[in-house]
Order: C-alpha cells, then structure tokens, then sequence
C-alpha cells in the first residue's frame, strides 16, 4: 500500500484516509515501516532522547543538531534496516559520493571524543577516518575536483563545518562554526568562510558552486539576531556572495540547502527554530534564485527538516508533526504535484536525515587562483551608482565620495552563562583599516588583507555611513569585485574599463589607521567634558551622570534605550547607523536620515540650542558617528558589555 497525501496547497493540508490507516498499521505495530524504492541512508536517534528547546541566547536554535547517540542505518527494498555505525558511540550526516558507492560521514567514536569526518565503503564496509585534531567537525560534502596552475593533477576534497574552539559567534551567545575543506586523506586543510557568525550546511552544486547557510547578524534591518542566508563560495572559499532569496523572500532563517537534477534549490525556513531545526519547505529555481522564491509548505501542523534529491523529480523530506506528537518519519515529496508519500518510519527512532544511495553526475571541477603565501588580497567596485533604491540619483560619487572599510575581530570565549541580550549592538570588535576616495564614476580599488571579515560603509561628507554590507572577505591574492552597492545579483555589468583599475590599488592595512572607538574610552570623554553641564541631574532628559555604576555606564543605557511600543526603535542611538541616530540629528541639527530609512526621515528630534552649536568640534562629532556606525560598543578593548569593573 503506497500512502498518498494530496490537497489543496502544495503538500495539502490535511491527511487522506489511507494514509491514515496506513500510519495506523505501522506506527501501531512498533515494526518499521519501509516502502522505499531506492537504497538509502537514514540518521536515527533514538525518540527518548531529550528534544528540549533552545534557549533564546543561543544562536536562536541555528547551530548544528545536537546528534549524541546518533546512528546510520542502510534502508533497501526488501530488507530489514542494517545499522552501519555500531561501532561508533553517535554518527550522523551522511552524504554520498558521486559514483554512489561510498559515504561520508561525522561520527564519535566514544562519548568524550570530538566529531570526526570518515568514510564508508558501501561495497566492502571498510571505514577510514579522514579528519584529525581539528576539534569537532561536522556535515561533510564531497567536493568536485579543484586544480591549480602548477598541480600535476587535480584532486578531490570533502568540505565539512568545523566548531572553532577558540571563537564565539559575534552576539557571544553560541560556538561558532566554520566551513573547511582538506583533500580524501586528511592532508591540506583549508579554511574557507570568513563569517563571524556561523556558516553550516555546505551543499556542492552541478556547475562547481558550494551552497551553505550563513548567519548573518551584522544585517540589523533584518531584526535583531540578523538573519541566516544562503550564500555561495568557489571550492577554494572564493567569491563569497548572497545566492539563493533576496530579502524580504520568505521567513527570515533559511538553511539546510538541497539542488535537484531538475534545477531547484530546496532548503528549510523560519523565523525561529526548534531544537531540531526544522520549520518549513520553499524553494527557488538555479537560473534565478533571487527572484523566484516559492513557498512549499505552509501551516499544515507539520515541520520539515534535511532535504535531498533522489534524482526523479522528488526528494527525501523528513517530517513531524509540530506538535511533537511523533517522532519523524522519512517522506518522498513530488516537487511538481506536491504529492507526499512516507517511505520509511521507525517509531523508535527520529529518523532525521535521509540520503539516496544513488549514483550522479559529478559537479564541474574548478581552478583555484588562491595563493596561501600571499597574506594580501585586491578589491574593487564598479560603480556605486548601480544598487537597488527605487530612486538611481539617491546614491552617486557626489553624495557618497568615501568608502571605509572595516574589520571585524572574532570575539572570544567562554559565553556567557546567561548569555547577552540578542537585541543588543553587535559585540565583535571592529576596527577601521581605512577609508578610499569614490572616483568619479562610481568606483573604487583597494589593497586589502586577505582572509579577513570586512564591512564596507559608503559615506558622505560629513563621514557617516549610507550603506553597509554583511561581512564579506577576499582569500589570499583574490581579485575580488562587486558591480555596485546592493546591486541585483542576477544581472551583469557594463562592460567599460573604470577609473580605479587605472591607478594603483590603494593599501588599507590598519596600520596607521586602524582604531577601534568605543563609548567608555573615546565618546564619554566627551560627552563629560561638553555635556554633562546641561545634562546634568538637574537638567532634562537624557541624565547623562550617575555615580552608581562605571563612569559612563548608565549615560550607554540611556542612549541606546529603545524606544515605541514594540521596542523596534533606538530612542538616541541606533547601532550601525549615525545617519537614523536621534543623537546624531541633536548634535547636527538636522535629521540626517535618508529616504531609503522608512519612518526614521519623519521622526522629530530636539536640535542643540544655537547659542550651544559651537560646544562640539567637527571631531568630535565624527567620533560620535564612527562609534555608531562601528556598531556602538561600550567597551572594544576589552572589557565584557555589562561588567561593573572599572
């Protein structure tokens, strides 16, 4: 009996009779249920195991599953489920070769040992460990080949999300978690994303493109824990940049990302996660992932987790209910009709990822320009004018003829017990490595540090930031480009030759420039020596002055309260952003918010009175916006947010 699930909307909304019924006879019975047509691998882990959810502080339930006592079991056509892992104390992650005689997988092999990568010979059962003392490492992909100018051949890798045991994610409230790769054996490990919040989830694309998830906290206007994207990098970590759901397409996390022999990238979304991270099923088309997004489950009490193809229009799904009523079961999704089949279940078990055991056409190989020895890397823009704001003459070299650069530092363990707040300013350290004239056509060209997080911020004038992107970095001797500001990523750019690239790159190393500014040290002193007198205790609001706490720390509370009844507004100071910055407008006397900022430009603010204007220098004005549009911190040489030490 082959149980059918059809409805309304692309997965229906409720179940058939038969379905039912057969749910009824298995689940009942406590035998597995298997009407699979295809040899597949299934991680198992046990349905008694604790399913609790993640507190709010960490990573907002975005890292990797939490797998202890995991198992893979091999799953054929009339035959009972095989284990394939007893002698390891948890493995998960399974992924299959191009060929479809082997996997790989991470795996423990006892309880105190970290997570290793290993492979596993379908045809004879051999295992051999591929990952060693990096610490634990998790969600293999086998790469296509990579090759460079002066390699005798190329070779094959795996990619693997490694945990940095000495970094947390940029919030301080999770481990953070890195993509790598080495060659089969072990040998040449490379580090290949740069994010300072985590990147999981790594998926190899037909055309040689490496497809993951990747947190990106930095985009405040996306709320405030930021939001997870589906990105795309080169084998060699190359060309980083958004590929799959510009925003505003679908719920606010998107992860677990899977391509199909048909053309679509299937992946898991949702504003906020469970404990095993599953939520609902979309999908875009590869020719146009930014503009095609398509919801594929809607609220049909069902939660979806693990995607992957089995190369015949479906793909493997596995399913709960969001009630947590049962465990998951494995399902076949038709991705045209939208028909839903179970295909295995075993009440004992979640049964959580699913891969077809399936030969496919190995992806593109591609070459590598990387350089490891060269510790520098060039970057360069075509013409800031191109970007996506309604309006095209809101944006030019005239109104913005800087560019700073700004790098972030990862923050370091241990997390807090407590966690910080998620809605607080980005806690990375930042620092500026230097600022570059706009030429006169829109572009830019710098010299840069390879392998380092970089935020770029167009300014004007007066040094405050329009515009800034996510972290992005250049790997060593990487000619990095982009076409604009913010520009659409499916179109191609003018073809003509730009003023920057017939100059030398200018260097931008830090050296000279490279100042974290910080409220405690650089914008209290100022704020005590020119503003305390008529923000005094006897004065209006904001009391700027309070002997209670560290010098300062309650004029930073103050200033960064939040304001309306939702609490989505800053009351003085919006982290990232001077030019929407209540405080900012008082010390200029003018709001400074531009016309892509929404309610900010219509936001009234008091103005320092005229015979008060004089009081700040135009430097110290600008402390106050660089300390903003760096992120705000209160302290950045240091000393943790929230403590009392002097």
């Amino acid at each position: 009996m082959s149980p059918v699930l059809v409805g309304p909307g692309p997965l229906g909304s409720a179940l058939s009779p038969v379905f039912l019924v057969f749910l009824g006879l298995c689940v009942g019975s406590g035998a597995p249920a298997v009407a699979v047509d295809t040899p597949m691998l299934v991680t198992q882990l046990p349905a008694s195991a604790p399913a609790t959810e993640p507190p709010a502080h960490e990573t907002w339930g975005l890292g990797m599953l939490d797998a202890e006592g995991a198992r893979i079991v091999l799953v054929a056509p009339g035959a009972e489920p095989r284990v394939l892992t007893a002698d390891f104390h948890s493995a998960s992650d399974p992924a299959v070769s191009f060929d479809g005689t082997r996997f790989v997988f991470a795996a423990q092999r006892t309880a105190a040992d970290d997570w290793n990568i290993y492979e596993y010979s379908l045809d004879g059962g051999e295992i051999r460990q591929i990952t060693r003392d990096l610490g634990d490492c998790r969600s293999p992909c086998y790469q296509s080949t990579l090759f460079t100018l002066d390699s005798p051949e190329p070779w094959h890798q795996v990619a693997f999300v490694r945990r940095d045991p000495e970094a947390v994610v940029e919030s301080g409230t999770g481990p953070l978690t890195r993509i790598y790769s080495c060659r089969m054996d072990g040998s040449e490990v490379r580090r290949l994303t740069y994010n300072l919040s985590s990147d999981k989830d790594p998926w190899m694309v037909w055309d040689g493109l490496v497809i993951f998830a990747s947190w990106q906290r930095a985009r405040l206007d996306r709320g405030p824990a930021g939001s997870m994207g589906l990105f795309g990098i080169n084998l060699d970590g190359t060309d980083f940049a958004l590929f799959a759901c510009d925003q505003g397409a679908g719920e606010r996390f998107k992860h677990m990302p899977c391509t199909t022999p048909e053309g679509w990238l299937v992946f898991v979304e949702g504003e906020r996660f469970p404990w095993d991270g599953a939520g609902s099923l979309a999908k875009v088309s590869l020719r146009r992932p930014l503009r095609s997004y398509r919801r594929l489950s809607g609220s049909d009490g069902w939660l979806y987790r693990a995607p992957s193809p089995l190369g015949d229009g479906g793909i493997l799904v596995s399913r709960r209910p969001a009630d947590a009523s049962r465990p998951h079961g494995v399902y076949r999704l038709d991705l045209e009709s939208g028909e839903l089949r179970q295909v295995f279940d075993d009440p004992a078990f979640h049964d959580l990822q699913s891969r077809a055991v399936i030969p496919r056409e190995e992806p593109d190989g591609r070459s590598s320009v990387v350089v490891p020895e060269d510790p520098r890397a060039r970057l360069y823009g075509l013409d800031i004018s191109v970007h996506d704001l309604p309006e095209r003459d809101w944006l030019t070299p005239e109104r913005a003829p800087r560019l700073r650069i700004i790098e972030g530092m990862p923050r370091q363990p241990p997390v807090s017990a407590a966690g910080d707040d998620p809605a607080s300013p980005p806690l990375a350290t930042r620092r500026i490595l230097g600022e570059t004239p706009i030429e006169a056509d829109g572009s830019f060209h710098v010299d840069i540090p390879a392998n380092r997080p970089l935020e770029l911020q167009l300014l004007d004038e007066r040094g405050m930031a329009l515009r800034s992107c996510g972290w992005i970095w250049a790997r060593n001797r990487e000619n990095r480009g982009c076409i604009g500001c913010h520009e659409d990523g499916e179109l191609t750019s003018q073809n003509r030759y730009v003023d920057a690239l017939a100059r030398p790159a200018d260097v931008l190393d830090g050296l000279e420039v490279g100042a974290t500014v910080d409220f405690r040290h650089d914008v209290y002193p100022i704020i005590e020596g020119t503003c305390v007198a008529c923000h005094g205790e006897a004065g209006v609001q904001p009391h700027l002055a309070d002997s209670q706490l560290p010098a300062g720390r309650r004029a930073y509370e103050r200033l960064l309260a939040r304001d309306g009844e939702d609490g989505q507004l800053y009351r003085y100071v919006d982290p990232g952003r001077a030019r929407t910055s209540p405080l900012v407008w008082h010390l200029y006397g003018r709001n400074t918010a531009r016309p892509w900022d929404g309610a900010a430009a219509e936001r009234d603010f008091a103005a320092l009175p005229a015979e008060d204007e004089p009081l700040l220098t135009e430097d110290q004005r600008r402390t106050v916006v660089q300390w903003i549009d760096l992120g705000a911190a209160w302290d950045a040489r240091g000393v943790e947010p929230g403590s009392r030490e002097r």
